[in-house]
Parts: C-alpha cells; sequence; structure tokens
C-alpha cells in the first residue's frame, strides 16, 4: 500500500491535536505504510486528532550530520532543502505515533537518522509507538527508541502496539485481532491526554531544555 496522507493545515479545530503518523522504514518491500495508514484510521475515529502521514522514504535524509547540534543551531541548522516539509511536520504536531519494525534487535537508520537532524522539534512532545515485526512484535525497537527520544526530551506513551508475526495476523491491511481496535483507543487516550498537557504547559511557559 502507497503512503496515505491525511493532510491538514492552519489551526486545528476545537480541541483537536496535530498528530503525525511516522513511518520509519524506507526498505524495500517494507509494511510500515500499511500499519501507519490503519493507526491513521484509528485516530480519524478517535476524533481527538487532526492527523497527517509523513513518511520517510518520501524525504531526503542523509545519514551524515552536520558538525553543530541542532539544539544549539535553531532555525540556522543547515538541513537539506528535501528536508523542509519534514521538519515542518514535525515542528507543527502536538503529538507523535511512530510505526517501525525491528532490524536486528533494533530500528531503522532511516528512523535514527530523522530523529538526530532534529531536536526542539520533539522537545515536550507526546510519543508513542506502533511496533511490528518477527516474534517480537518490534518490541526491542521501542525499548531503543524510548531511550532516545527521552534525551530529547519528549514524553513517551506507556501503553502502544506491538504486532508479533504480522505477515500471518493481518487480513486485508488490518488486524485480525478484534480486539486490536481497543488497543489502539487505550494508545490514543493516553497520547490525547499528554498532548493536552503538553501543549498546555509550552503556552504557559518555555520548557527548560
Amino acid at each position: 500500500m502507497e503512503n496515505d496522507k491525511h493532510v491538514t493545515g492552519g489551526e486545528v479545530a476545537g480541541d483537536r491535536h496535530r498528530l503525525v503518523v511516522l513511518v520509519g522504514s524506507v526498505r524495500e518491500g517494507r509494511f510500515g505504510p500499511v500499519v501507519a495508514s490503519w493507526i491513521a484510521e484509528q485516530a480519524g475515529v478517535h476524533g481527538g486528532f487532526e492527523v497527517e502521514v509523513v513518511d520517510l522514504a518520501d524525504f531526503d535524509v542523509p545519514l551524515a550530520l552536520p558538525a553543530a547540534s541542532p539544539k544549539y543551531a535553531g532555525d540556522d541548522y543547515p538541513r537539506p532543502a528535501g528536508m523542509a516539509a519534514l521538519t515542518s511536520a514535525l515542528e507543527r504536531a502536538d503529538a507523535f505515533v511512530v510505526v517501525t519494525p525491528e532490524y536486528n534487535h533494533s530500528y531503522p537508520a532511516s528512523l535514527k537518522a530523522a530523529i538526530d537532524w532534529h531536536f526542539t522539534q520533539w522537545t515536550a512532545k507526546p510519543v508513542a509507538f506502533v511496533s511490528y515485526g518477527g516474534a517480537a512484535g518490534g518490541r526491542h525497537a521501542v525499548l531503543h527508541l524510548e531511550n532516545v527520544l527521552t534525551e530529547l526530551h519528549a514524553v513517551t506513551i506507556r501503553d502502544g502496539l506491538a504486532f508479533p508475526n504480522y505477515f500471518t495476523t493481518w487480513q486485508n491491511d488490518h488486524p485480525s485481532d478484534p480486539e486490536t481496535p481497543a488497543y489502539a483507543k487505550t494508545l490514543l487516550d493516553q497520547l490525547s491526554w499528554w498532548a493536552t498537557a503538553l501543549r498546555t504547559a509550552r503556552e504557559a511557559s518555555p520548557y527548560p531544555a
């Protein structure tokens, strides 16, 4: 399935939050866009979010980084022009769902590069995880991501979703377990709560990073 974008602009209506669903894998034949489309659909049903699916395969995200840190360079950080839309999407987001597979007990280099090219875009924002893989369902990847994003002052959500052996447990681009939407709602409820709390805090005073 190709990337399914739910792009919105301007102000968010009512109490809804801007949610970026980030597809972390750029591997040939990846399953990530299918998972991302499904969780975006669940977020739409939830009603608390304006959803944008952002696929790293659509952007130029080099592995080589500038000498300066994005934490201190701020708006002067020399990102490639092909990354501008990605940076803008991360900047305007109130919350994230990171969709990741597990490669050799960790997450893809493409995702690490996208994280490392940014800093303040993650700060004081909540991040939930939806992972997929073999027997572990991507859980090792999520454990590593929790450490990395905590370093960037993001708030990681405890109740994520993991899909072990996704190649046998999904049918017609949806999980076959009928309880899965209920688990997704728990994730999204927690993400919405944290998005409200953190956005209110950011608006009240700058985060002391």
